[in-house]
């Protein structure tokens, strides 16, 4: 059974991927290194860990982790944030399309998310405060103020598209911002390392 369910999961990183021309990318989906089993999509924190959930729990539903896309936007010439953004679906939702439909229909779905996704992180660094808080009392702690303030402006940007998506393509997902990753910019905005996929 753990076989089948990785090799599930393996064809779904396959078929879901995300990329932007706003420089959201996908990147690939190692084995995730997680002890948790699982975990609810806002504990992708910095107090997580390094490494993503490889479940989460939404709507009383274990949804797995598919897809892990690169991404970063500049807010404007000085500040921006760039780090991963986590994709997770219910593996039974995609069984269940596979076999009503034909696995092709997940290009479309790849297509939707993608476009959603930059729309989504866009509308979120464009309602974060970028700007250095003069009350931090060092590094660490202004980049959790900030990771705390995208992530929940991620999250409410992104509940209506995911519950669009849902509803139009009856695939459970969530798409969740994996807060360690960030890497936040206040004096000059470089997304140079985060390459487009050709």
């Amino acid at each position: 059974m753990k076989c089948r369910a990785k090799l599930i999961t393996g064809i779904i990183c396959l078929l879901l991927t995300a990329c932007s021309t706003q420089q959201v990318q996908r990147s690939s989906v190692s084995e995730p290194q997680s002890t948790e089993a699982e975990s609810s999509p806002e504990d992708s924190s910095p107090r997580a860990g390094v490494y993503p959930p490889a479940k989460i729990v939404k709507d009383n539903k274990s949804l797995s982790l598919v897809r892990i896309m690169d991404g970063g936007i500049c807010k404007n010439n000085f500040q921006g944030v760039k780090g991963e953004f986590l994709v997770y679906a219910d593996v039974k939702d995609i069984e269940r399309i596979k076999r009503e439909k034909t696995p092709a229909i997940f290009k479309d779905f790849e297509d939707k998310i993608q476009a959603f996704s930059t729309r989504v992180l866009q509308e979120a660094i464009e309602a974060t405060n970028l700007e250095e808080d003069p009350f931090s009392l060092g590094e660490d702690e202004a980049q959790q103020k900030l990771a705390t303030q995208l992530v929940r402006n991620f999250r409410i940007a992104a509940t209506p598209e995911v519950k669009a998506f849902q509803k139009e393509t009856t695939l459970t997902i969530d798409v969740a911002p994996f807060s360690p990753s960030f890497v936040f910019y206040q004096r000059g905005c470089d997304m140079s390392s985060i390459n487009p996929e050709s």
